[in-house]
């Protein structure tokens, strides 16, 4: 599955588009976590622990949107995006979006949107 935060691909043109797709989970700090966290916290520098989570967290949502857009025929998603929201104390979505497309290699003399 190709995806792109971009609308286009170069060399390649959408010959159909299938509609929004999105993939999201919901993860709450681990006690041992936050405990480290609030340690380095007050040392300051980067909460590796945290970073590791929202990671993990990304490459979930990534994986969930991936299964909707292969569930629909798609070959690519377009103009994916992230977000997060707090959704209770401790607890953190994280929702990726995009346009579930095939995309189809431009031959020549075909002309590629965008290229010009």
């Amino acid at each position: 599955m190709f995806l792109s935060n971009t609308e286009t691909v170069p060399g390649s043109r959408v010959v159909r588009t299938l509609g929004l797709v999105n993939g999201n989970t919901v993860r709450a700090k681990h006690l041992g976590r936050d405990i480290l966290a609030g340690f380095k916290n007050l040392a300051g520098g980067e909460l590796q622990a945290y970073t590791e989570l929202l990671s993990e967290s990304r490459n979930e949502a990534i994986h969930r949107m991936v299964l909707h857009a292969q569930h629909l025929g798609a070959n690519a998603i377009v103009n994916v995006r992230f977000t997060t929201a707090s959704v209770a104390p401790g607890a953190a979505e994280i929702y990726a979006y995009g346009t579930a497309v095939v995309l189809e290699q431009a031959g020549p003399g075909q002309a590629v949107p965008g290229q010009g």
